[in-house]
């Protein structure tokens, strides 16, 4: 039989079909670990929404609630030290599997420490946990890397969109089972969450790629010498603690403040969350059509309202209103801030926070935590005191990266 020898045709594409497989197995890697976000999501979300099933809501010990969050967010540092070996040893879909095992674990460990039991032995719990999902923070962006690169905006986006769901899901979750289930019970069911996870990322595969290095002090030093640099970074430091100081003590503060039970304590904070999901989303659409520095002017003033609202409130009509405002003034300065980012950090990369960013992304972390001693000092109103002054900062902040983007621009005329 004469051998047959494939035509010009059909060379190239015999020669593209190992590429086209590549680029399939890219996707789809990509695309699982990008739906990580929304179990980010639910992980970074648990404190807030576990305080009330913890009976924190009838006991005035802050400082115990601030150590929980302080807990969770050294958990958060230690895997930026933690996940990049383990990335750069194992790859991203060991890691992605290993942190949402160890999260299933840890949320499993808190159900069994639930009250009476001692509130540091949850302190331990919540240590893991935060090591669990910073880690699976890192590994996601590692593991979106292809599409991150190919359209970073849209990546981003739908990257906050679906963490903000996995927010939302979780305080719903605790919400509407408050009263069907015991403590133990609701930590469990949210245990199956991650576990599930581990089971898709440990059938799945992905791109795995070179795992670049830490930022040196050099490195954070340079990133010091531009002011607008700085600004951005200040920016995100109180903006990420404004959204999480919120987000960590609106429950407690609404249902002491104002008298109501736990689970419709549970529903406004699911009603915080819906409403910077949603604001997001509409931000996103009007990005194109307005001026980005107007839209973070307005949403300052927003939050700074809406903050000043909700802690002058004393019903549910208001505590509402204040929350919206809240929601939806937060929800477009994070975009617009990540997108400014990638213009002012030339080394930013995906893969982990870097330089100033990682110091600013790390601080904003602890909001939450340094609640728990003004609580304990000043009262509940301290809660919203936080948020409250932060948000001015940003206001401030927005007001000064609009001056020194007009100056850069007059000078880059003038040169």
């Amino acid at each position: 039989m004469k051998d047959v020898v494939p035509t010009a045709f059909e060379q190239p594409v015999a020669s593209l079909t190992p590429v086209l497989e590549r680029g399939r197995l890219k996707t789809a890697g990509a695309r699982k670990a990008l739906a990580g976000f929304f179990l980010s999501g639910l992980i970074f979300s648990f404190p807030g929404a576990i305080l009330p099933v913890w009976g924190h809501h009838r006991t005035w010990d802050y400082s115990v609630v601030g150590g929980y969050f302080l807990f969770t967010v050294l958990g958060v540092l230690a895997s930026t030290w933690i996940a990049p070996p383990l990335l750069r040893r194992k790859g991203i879909g060991w890691v992605l599997t290993a942190t949402c095992t160890l999260a299933a674990v840890a949320l499993l460990y808190l159900a069994a420490v639930s009250p009476p039991f001692s509130p540091w032995y949850r302190m331990g719990g919540l240590l893991v946990l935060g090591i669990a999902g910073g880690a699976l923070h890192s590994a996601i962006f590692h593991g979106i890397h292809s599409i991150y690169s190919h359209d970073s905006a849209a990546t981003v986006n739908l990257a906050g969109i679906l963490f903000g769901l996995g927010c939302l899901v979780m305080a719903l979750l605790v919400s509407e089972t408050f009263f069907l289930y015991t403590a133990p019970s609701i930590q469990i069911l949210t245990a199956v969450v991650p576990a599930l996870y581990a089971v898709l990322y440990a059938r799945s595969r992905f791109d795995e790629h070179e795992v670049p290095m830490q930022a040196s002090p050099r490195e954070l030093l340079r990133d010091v010498r531009s002011p607008g640099a700085v600004l951005l970074a200040l920016l995100v430091f109180f903006q990420f603690g404004n959204e999480w100081a919120v987000a960590g003590w609106l429950a407690l503060f609404i249902i002491q403040r104002l008298g109501i039970s736990p689970a419709t304590g549970l529903s406004l904070l699911a009603l915080y969350w819906f409403a910077l999901l949603v604001g997001r989303v509409i931000a996103q659409s009007m990005l194109p059509r307005v001026s980005h520095a107007k839209i973070l002017f307005a949403s300052s003033v927003a939050a700074v309202f809406g903050t000043l609202l909700l802690l002058v409130t004393n019903n549910v009509g208001g505590a509402v209103a204040g929350i919206l405002c809240i929601g939806s003034g937060f929800a477009p300065i994070y975009p617009l801030v990540v997108e400014k980012i990638g213009h002012r950090f030339p080394d930013y990369h995906p893969g982990f926070y870097n330089g100033l960013v990682s110091l600013a992304f790390a601080g904003g972390l602890l909001a939450p935590a340094s609640i728990g001693w003004f609580a304990s000092e000043w009262g509940v109103r301290a809660v919203l005191g936080v948020p409250f002054a932060g948000s001015i900062a940003v206001f401030a902040l927005v007001v000064l990266i609009w001056v020194e983007a007009r100056f850069e621009a007059k000078s880059g005329k003038a040169t």
